[in-house]
């Protein structure tokens, strides 16, 4: 028995650990032929890291990440909106951590080749395609720095992680074109600093046309008294604007957006103090995808990106890619190497994902700050003038049910894997 995986991005190396973690043997083909520590911050929600600790991983996630204390949203001049505590201390089993995305890989990538083996993880292996044999799946491999063909693999099923621009995805479903655009950009950037606020607070000001997103990700920075702050600065253009193909490493340019943020100086953030002393600064537009209708044919299933892109909002991406792939090594050690795994693993993920696609689409629990700047765009002296406390807490509570991480019921359920 032998699981095939495309892809050795977050969702697949999770789905690689899992299914060695129900003994059931499995390799991983990675594109890129060196991995390295690239991108910027992202956020583990308690859900996802209750599944990672299960895989023997909270230790090492500790050693890097901030475990965020608080989520606070703000307006435009800096006037909080609402606020809440995060992870253990808004009384969840688990943290929710902030962690460098590089990080994050490595961590996972050490792990899988440990226990794995490092014959079962190999890199510079992009997939150009793949049969079905009746009994199994055979996939082919190129290198693509030099387009020479490799050795194909045969498997009993294939699991196409490989991203947002997935190639099973594209033969899967070849009329389906490039990624939705949705009109923003975003400018991200990773900062050395003071600490703002709680030292492990997560921030959101602005509204939906013009937002800035910080947190702290460096535990090595907070033990000594700062902050590596990563920075997400967010301008909203027309959706029939020209935009270019999104990559997580393209160089941004800060004439593009800084002039928009300079006024942006609060007595607990200097917002274009703080993207002026970056050492690097990305560029990506904010895209997604459509919800599909099947994720499975046969042998072969979408898992993460490559099943559900959605916008960066309300910190679910990696998370979700997670929980993929701890319900697909259940279902495969219920079922077995077979389609009736996969297809029971769709059943319960692809409804799920798809209505937090959804949610983002509609600005998910960021929709408070918006309607903030449509009630009081010259800002307020009370809050509970401009918002009612069932808006400002229905609305959090609302994303929470659907993304999967209500506390209460997170905190009652046994693992996904047992």
């Amino acid at each position: 028995m032998t699981i095939l995986i495309a892809g050795g991005g977050i969702a697949g190396l999770t789905a690689a650990l899992s299914l060695h973690q129900i003994g059931v043997d499995c390799r991983v083909f990675e594109s890129v032929g060196s991995p390295q520590p690239l991108g910027v911050g992202i956020n583990l929600l308690p859900h996802a890291v209750r599944e990672l600790s299960d895989l023997g991983l909270r230790d090492a996630l500790a050693e890097t990440a901030i475990p965020t204390a608080e989520l606070a949203y703000y307006n435009k001049h800096g006037q909080r909106i609402w606020s809440e505590p995060r992870g253990l201390e808004a009384g969840y089993h688990w943290p929710q951590f902030s962690i460098h995305r590089g990080e994050l890989q490595l961590i996972l990538l050490q792990a899988a080749r440990e226990r794995l083996g490092t014959d079962r993880v190999l890199t510079g292996h992009h997939l150009t395609g793949w049969q079905d044999t009746g009994t199994g799946v055979c996939a082919h491999f190129i290198d693509r720095r030099t387009n020479i063909q490799l050795p194909y693999a045969e498997g009993d099923l294939l699991i196409a992680a490989d991203g947002i621009h997935s190639a099973v995805r594209q033969a899967l479903y070849p009329q389906e074109g490039p990624p939705i655009w949705n009109g923003a950009i975003l400018w991200r950037g990773t900062t050395r600093a003071r600490p703002f606020l709680s030292g492990r607070s997560m921030i959101m000001a602005g509204h939906e046309f013009q937002k800035f997103v910080a947190y702290p990700i460096s535990r090595t920075a907070s033990d000594q008294g700062e902050a590596v702050i990563n920075w997400i600065a967010e301008r909203k253009f027309r959706p029939d604007d020209s935009w270019r193909r999104e990559d997580w490493n393209r160089a941004g340019n800060l004439d593009d957006f800084l002039p928009q943020f300079t006024g942006w100086r609060f007595d607990w953030l200097d917002v274009p103090a703080v993207i002026q002393a970056a050492d690097r600064c990305f560029e990506y537009p904010m895209v997604d995808r459509d919800p599909l209708d099947r994720w499975t044919f046969g042998r072969v299933t979408l898992l993460g990106d490559a099943a559900h892109p959605m916008y960066p909002i309300g910190s679910n991406g990696a998370s979700q890619g997670i929980l993929d792939a701890k319900v697909l090594a259940r279902e495969i050690r219920r079922a077995g190497p077979v389609p009736d795994a996969l297809l029971a693993y769709e059943a319960e993920r692809r409804p799920a994902t798809g209505k937090i696609v959804m949610a983002n689409r509609g600005n998910g629990p960021e929709q408070v700050m918006q309607l903030v700047e449509q009630r009081a765009p010259d800002g307020f002296v009370r809050v509970e003038d401009v918002l009612t406390p069932a808006e400002l807490e229905g609305t959090a509570a609302g994303y929470k049910r659907i993304a999967g991480f209500d506390k209460d019921a997170l905190n009652a359920r046994g693992p996904i894997v047992t």
